[in-house]
């Protein structure tokens, strides 16, 4: 018996039924089933991956679905490759195919069903060797002819074939493969990726892929010296000016800005929270918190390096950055102000603000525990100094009892009191909302009552 045939029993017990029905239904009909791709990789490794990949062979797709629909509902999501996807689970199967690169782009590939495909031959159109093995969940038995299970064993990320060239996202793959798994990239594998470029890419899929990073790296100094090893930084300007961009020695003992924004990752890497946005936002903003230190930096006369106003002039390098992935709106406007107030807490806590700063602050940045969590990164990522960070802990403390720690303030007073009012909307509404909320964030008001008092003396005033 193979050593193997214990290693899906780690499955959901949902997933691990299914999966052996499936493979049950298959044989019975004289195909043969096989768990590929990231499923095998993680089942190696011994995680409980989160969906099944399964191959069939020895049946057409039409066979398949009759077989299929004994006792399973199905959709198909991707006619022109032959993949089901079972209703209610995560559970893929597709047939073998050849791919042939036909054209520019990433759907530039003239795509062929083949049921009697050998294994050995499929696998060539994989990225990674670490995903080219199949698993029959039956008899255990391992397929792997690409040396996979080798390189999974020494952490090694290597190409599977010379066609991994034909999809440039790969190496963007490798970036997020190589943070989430604590990879080693093969030398080949960099030489190899050094000769492709992503101007075929759209955007949405170079965002999936840092994205996965965000959320899911662990080792981001790995996945992104990947990209710098392999001339990969060039497409990401904003990011390949923090290389060699000097720090002040005294606080940075650490070196240039790029080394410091690795290490501010991966201290962020380890206090993630969970929460997709929330980490997504965070997670960019810690990226992004430097970009504007290529802009400011200056060596003075006196020898010391210097950045002022580093914060203010990221916003523009930040914007780019992700303009050129992604057009959600949101996430720019909610990693920006995170950027360019990076330093306040120290400054803060340093001059004890006041109630009034701090609720600034929060309609400002949107919610202080995110800034915090940036900042916190920003101390961490300075190594060998291990500098406290007790404007932390003070400023959540002040913002929790302010109300503000994580929600921005919203106004008290709105149009619609004015108009109960008898003034009629138009532009001299502006100021006098501006006025009532800058009183509210001084703490001049806290309830309704009180504000439509402020709001009465406010109109008038105005009138006199």
């Amino acid at each position: 018996m193979s050593a193997n045939t214990g290693l899906l029993e780690s499955l959901d017990p949902a997933l691990f039924q299914t999966g052996m029905e499936l493979s049950s239904s298959i044989e019975s009909e004289g195909g043969n089933l096989l768990i590929v791709g990231g499923s095998v990789r993680d089942l190696l490794w011994g995680f409980s991956p989160d969906e099944l990949d399964f191959e069939v062979r020895g049946l057409s797709l039409d066979q398949v679905k009759l077989v299929l629909s004994k006792k399973f509902r199905w959709d198909e999501v991707g006619k022109a490759f032959g993949v089901l996807r079972i209703k209610g689970m995560p559970v893929e199967i597709a047939l073998p195919r050849t791919e042939i690169k036909s054209g520019s782009g990433h759907k530039g590939f003239s795509v062929e069903m083949d049921p009697n495909l050998p294994f050995e031959k499929a696998v060539q159109r994989r990225d990674f060797t670490i995903n080219a093995m199949g698993l029959d969940p039956v008899s255990g038995k391992l397929f792997d002819p690409c040396g996979g299970s080798k390189d999974l064993k020494q952490r090694i990320l290597r190409h599977v074939s010379p066609a991994f060239k034909e999809d440039s996202l790969r190496v963007l793959r490798g970036m997020q493969f190589i943070a989430r798994f604590n990879l080693i990239p093969a030398d080949e594998t960099i030489e190899i990726s050094k000769s492709m470029d992503m101007s075929d890419l759209p955007p949405e899929r170079i965002f999936e892929e840092w994205k996965k990073l965000m959320l899911k790296g662990k080792n981001f100094t790995g996945g992104l010296e990947f990209l710098k090893k392999t001339g990969w930084l060039r497409f990401f300007p904003e990011l390949e000016a923090l290389d060699g961009c000097p720090q002040e020695p005294e606080w940075h003992p650490e070196g240039d800005v790029w080394v410091h924004t690795l290490h501010c990752l991966d201290a962020f890497a380890k206090e993630r929270i969970g929460e997709e946005w929330e980490d997504l936002v965070v997670g960019f903003a810690v990226l992004c918190h430097d970009l504007g230190k290529p802009r400011t930096t200056k060596i003075g006369e006196d020898g010391r390096i210097r950045s002022p106003m580093h914060e203010p002039e990221g916003e523009a390098p930040t914007r780019s950055f992700l303009a050129r992935m992604t057009n959600q709106i949101d996430l720019h406007e909610e990693v920006v102000p995170l950027v360019r107030r990076h330093l306040t807490p120290r400054l803060f806590y340093k001059d004890q603000a006041s109630d009034g700063a701090i609720r600034r602050l929060a309609a400002k940045v949107k919610r202080i525990d995110r800034l915090v969590r940036v900042a916190a990164a920003d101390i961490a990522g300075r190594p060998p100094r291990k500098d406290d960070f007790p404007e932390g802990p003070w400023l959540l403390k002040r913002a929790e009892e302010l109300k503000v720690r994580d929600s921005e303030p919203q106004p008290i007073i709105m149009g619609r009191h004015l108009i109960e009012r008898g003034l009629q909307p138009g532009p001299q509404f502006t100021p006098i909302l501006n006025q009532c909320f800058e009183a509210q964030l001084e703490g001049e008001f806290h309830t309704l009552d009180d504000g439509l008092c402020f709001l009465d003396q406010t109109i008038t005033d105005s009138q006199k």
